[in-house]
């Protein structure tokens, strides 16, 4: 269920959130009634948990005279990226055209529309899902506002401020750190999923709208309300305003 946490700055409550896929990962949402979050560590950023570089002088600084400390509070930040699943929405009024392009921009890209509140109350599961929105930020000059684990997941360059990005995170605990009254060392090594994990959703929540892509053939359109259909879906589907042809007739209105 979603939780509030201090290193988050989540969206205002009202705020229309969008997430850009394919048809298959849409029918997949739909049949699994679950969002998938994905590791840190296999999304495109390479900086994902990087720590910028006032943060690493601040923990050197900290780690005075114990370098060994300092290695291994580093290696474990690094190897945290493992345990730390993301689900990435895109925070804006309206559909937006370089989003298709870069997420959806094959001819069967489905985008669906809820918004913050519906989102935070959508999630079902027993696991902990913080949300905040990213800020963007420049590695070599700005530090992290709250600096944590968690923190350093919702912050990225500023070369993807494009994303509007809001993210849905969930923290594993490594392999030797569980509640179960053991004693034993973090393994930072053993994987606990191999990709990410499914966590379940209210679909009335989690999908008010459903956009086809403009790049989509008509077949798709049909087909979707279709699938939309089958699964008792209640929210409308439709095609992209994008997909609009203007008028040039500028008669009697």
């Amino acid at each position: 269920m979603y939780k509030e946490h201090r290193a988050c700055n989540p969206p205002s409550s009202n705020a229309i959130l969008w997430r850009y896929m394919d048809f298959t990962k849409f029918v997949s949402l739909l049949d699994k009634r679950a969002l998938f979050f994905a590791r840190a560590d296999k999304l495109e950023d390479r900086f994902e948990g990087y720590l910028p570089n006032i943060n690493r002088k601040a923990a050197r600084r900290f780690h005075k005279g114990y370098p060994d400390q300092l290695q291994t509070m580093l290696k474990a930040m690094k190897e945290r990226s493992r345990f730390m699943l993301i689900n990435c929405w895109h925070e804006r009024d309206r559909e937006s055209a370089a989003m298709w392009k870069l997420y959806a921009k094959d001819d069967n890209g489905i985008a669906i529309q809820t918004d913050f509140d519906s989102l935070a109350r959508s999630f079902t599961c027993s696991q902990d899902i913080f949300i905040g929105k990213i800020s963007y930020i420049d590695y070599e000059t700005d530090s992290l506002t709250y600096s944590s684990v968690l923190g350093a997941f919702l912050c990225k360059r500023k070369n993807f401020e494009h994303e509007h990005e809001v993210r849905a995170i969930v923290e594993l605990p490594p392999p030797g750190n569980r509640n179960d009254g053991k004693e034993g060392v973090i393994d930072f090594f053993q994987d606990i999923c191999d990709v990410g994990n499914y966590y379940e959703v209210d679909l009335s929540f989690v999908i008010q709208k459903v956009v086809i892509s403009p790049y989509a053939p008509d077949w798709l359109l049909e087909l979707t309300r279709s699938v939309a259909a089958r699964y008792r879906l209640e929210a409308p589907v439709a095609r992209s305003t994008l997909a609009d042809t203007p008028t040039w007739d500028y008669g009697e209105s």
